[in-house]
Order: C-alpha cells, then structure tokens, then sequence
C-alpha cells in the first residue's frame, strides 16, 4: 500500500476535525458478537460469513473426531486446504505451536465459506490441547450435505489432526476412535492453559 506523506495526513486528519458537527452523536458500541468474531478472524483477513459465532473465551460443546496422515486428502499426506501458520498439517498442541482442525465448509452461496473462519484457535481441556483451523472437513461439489457442515445433533462437528505418520495407520485408527465423541472446548483461549505436548497419536493419545 502506497504510503501518505505525514505533513498531507496530519493535514486531512486536522480538516476533518474542523468539519465535524459539535453535536455529533458518540459511536455506537460494537456488539460482543461483532467483536468476537473480529478476533476469530487473522489479521489483515476480511471477515466472511460463517456459521457458528461464540464471543472469544466462551466454553461450548462439539463433537470431535480425527483424522490422521493416512486416511487425509490425498490419503499418505498431511495436504490442508487453509494454510495459516503451516503449510502442512501438524502441531504440538501448545498455544504456538497449536494443532491443525478441519471444520465444516459450504459452497451453498457459490463461494467456499467455512463454519469457523480459518486461524480460529480452540482449547480442549480434556485433550490439554491448542487447535487451530486450518483445513476443511468435507469433499465434493457440495460439501454442506455432509456430517461435518451439518453437525451432529445440534454441534458443530470439528476434525482434528491426530498425526500418525511415525506410529502407523493402526496407532492413528485407534487414537481417532479414543477421542471421538462430544468434547468441551475454548475458543480463541487464553494461552496459560495446561499443556500436554506433542502430536495426538505420537504421544499416546492421551485423554
């Protein structure tokens, strides 16, 4: 972006204020909602239409599920779809170093709109793990007719990375099977929160 000179800035700056009404009303406050979507959204991103909006810090239930190196698109691949601090899936699980989420996507207003804007970072206490949305859950021309789009009786469904590369598809098969089901998370958490490191599988997925 083209930079303004200082001197014609300062100028504009001091012009507006001389053209603005006395009685000018105060700006109205930005809801909660808004605002915490504002934050779900990385910087410098333009804030798209999603489908579910919690205000940041708010614990709510979704279920979860897992997929891992072998079975990923394409399947011996850690490929994912909404690069944000990587651009491969992985993750320790610490607040910089979160792992990487699929969540639900649309395609159903002509344009690919996921349910949680990419960059949105969650907290699983039951997992004492960081995520971060960066991949997609969903294949095909209309991906909003499948599980993860639609949620599973009334939550958002949301796939995590479980890794697997170096203990086999056996071990990532059954870590996905022990922590699918309905989990509390945080989201865009705080970043003290208790931490077991290392990716899901690889530490012996631990719940």
């Amino acid at each position: 972006m083209k930079r303004i000179p200082t001197l014609i800035l300062a100028f504009g700056m001091a012009l507006s204020a001389l053209n603005t009404p006395t009685n000018a009303q105060s700006p109205v406050s930005v809801p909660k909602l808004a605002v915490a979507l504002a934050t779900a959204t990385p910087q410098n991103q333009a804030v798209v239409p999603v489908r579910y909006r919690f205000a940041t810090g708010q614990q709510f239930s979704v279920y979860l599920t897992g997929y891992s190196f072998w079975d990923n698109t394409p399947p011996g691949s850690a490929a994912i779809a909404k690069p944000v601090i990587r651009q491969r899936a992985g993750g320790t699980g610490t607040h910089k170093d979160p792992i990487t989420l699929a969540v639900g996507h649309s395609f159903a207003t002509g344009r690919q709109v996921l349910d949680f804007p990419p960059g949105t970072r969650f907290y699983f206490p039951a997992l004492r793990r960081y995520a971060i949305v960066e991949d997609v859950c969903g294949d095909g021309n209309s991906p909003q007719n499948g599980p993860c789009h639609t949620g599973h009786k009334g939550l958002p469904w949301i796939d995590i990375y479980v890794d697997g590369r170096k203990s086999g598809r056996g071990a990532a098969n059954a870590c996905m099977n022990r922590i699918t089901g309905i989990h509390d998370v945080i989201v865009n958490p705080p970043a003290n929160l208790p931490v077991q490191r290392g990716a899901l599988t690889e530490s012996g997925c631990s719940t």
